[in-house]
């Protein structure tokens, strides 16, 4: 090709014809080649390596994401869990911050505080009074310990346990406070039901003992009270007054028993015992108390000899009960008619027997409760005479009613299991 140098001879000759400046720019041109081809060679391991370092960081990105999605699930697993637990534990729990402001609320606190409300306003001002005044109550105490706290409702005080706990943040800042309600109504009611029943066991221990202590005496003073009535030196107004001692020596006679019979429970002594003998000592031991009152006593026997398993001393005692309540009962020139009858029965023949007074009556709603242990109508009466005597009936078997009209009178009927033939 014309133009261009065919031999190496001839390329020496022109570069021998060329200056020393194109010369000077040819070298300077290599030497930047050569640095460019250094470079290019530095970038391509720098690339390289930024390839690698790209790759390894990208690894550990994908690793932490994928702790990190895990530690994310696990974190709402956890909060569900706990939520769970806050929402279905027994006892109420309230959450408030630093600040003050409420966090957190589970539905036993609704119950406790009787909230009606899903949650509870966080801002102070529109908080419900009682959350008000359990905070006004109770915040200025020391956290150590539980605390009582009263709430007044419509059906009296209902008590709660209050404990905080204190919960200290990062770097020991103070965080949250915990606040835990428990209901302590029953307790406190069980407890005092507890004291009470402590202190009437104590009350009945000593009314027993006090009991056999005048029992002793009382037989005595009844004994000589009978010496009296059957001397003949007696005038007539001195029988009154022995009349009106044994009348009030049997009264408290047959209090002093009904003490007894209540707290003490004695063993039965069921032995075969004459009814109608047993029934009509008991009218005659009767006749002084209804002399003093200005009463009539009857009786009538419709059974003739009417034989019964029974305690008679303790049998004796429900006649006097039920005929001390019919005196109290009546006023002067009342009756009080007893009355003994036997009467059929699919298990056995049984014997009725009926007291029948001219009283006030009792009044329908007292009916239903005559029997309770401690219902009584009358001031100064313990209220056991009636309960004593349902007590010792069902001990024989028994059973024991009333039928009553108000300004007509009572009835009270025992049916007893008899034995034997009536003649």
């Amino acid at each position: 090709m014309p133009g261009f140098p065919s031999t190496r001879k001839e390329l020496r000759e022109r570069r021998i014809k060329r200056g020393p400046r194109r010369q000077a720019a040819e070298r300077s041109l290599v030497r930047a080649f050569a640095t460019f081809t250094q470079a290019a060679d530095s970038l391509e391991k720098a690339y390289g390596q930024l390839q690698l370092e790209v790759s390894r960081l990208g690894g550990e990105l994908e690793r932490t994401n994928a702790e990190l999605t895990q530690s994310l699930e696990e974190t709402t697993r956890v909060r569900s869990f706990l939520a769970q637990v806050l929402e279905a534990l027994p006892f109420g729990v309230l959450v408030f911050d630093a600040s003050g402001h409420l966090q957190a609320v589970n539905p036993e606190t609704r119950r406790l505080l009787t909230l009606d409300l899903p949650s509870v306003e966080k801002d102070e001002a529109r908080r419900p009074d009682l959350v008000r005044r359990l905070l006004a109550d109770i915040s200025s105490e020391p956290l150590d310990g539980e605390r009582e706290w009263a709430v007044e409702e419509g059906r009296g005080k209902r008590y709660l346990g209050v404990t905080r706990a204190r919960v200290l943040g990062s770097a020991g800042v103070e965080g949250d406070t915990i606040w835990i309600l428990r209901d302590t109504t029953r307790e406190k009611r069980l407890a005092a039901e507890h004291e009470q029943a402590r202190r009437n066991q104590a009350l009945a221990e000593i009314a027993t003992v006090l009991a056999h202590e005048i029992r002793n005496p009382l037989g005595s003073l009844e004994l000589f009270a009978g010496l009296l009535a059957d001397s003949t030196l007696l005038t007539s107004e001195t029988g009154q007054w022995v009349s009106h001692i044994q009348a009030g020596l049997r009264t408290l006679s047959a209090t002093v028993n009904n003490v007894l019979q209540f707290h003490s429970e004695p063993r039965l002594q069921s032995l075969p015992t004459q009814l109608d003998r047993l029934m009509r000592e008991t009218v005659e031991f009767l006749g002084p108390l209804a002399r003093q009152r200005g009463l009539h006593l009857e009786f009538e026997n419709r059974a003739g000899k009417v034989s019964i398993p029974a305690d008679a001393a303790r049998l004796q005692q429900v006649f006097l009960n039920l005929a001390l309540n019919a005196f109290r009962a009546m006023s002067p020139g009342g009756l009080l008619a007893v009355s003994l009858a036997r009467i059929p029965a699919t298990d056995g023949p049984r014997a009725r027997i009926d007291f029948e007074d001219q009283g006030g009556g009792i009044a329908p709603d007292a009916l239903e409760r005559i029997f309770d242990p401690g219902f009584t109508t009358r001031a100064g009466s313990p209220g056991l005479g009636l309960s004593v005597c349902r007590r010792i009936v069902e001990q024989h078997n028994g059973s024991i009613s009333v039928h009553s009209v108000p300004q007509v009178g009572s009835t009270f009927t025992l049916l007893l299991p008899a034995a034997g033939e009536g003649r």
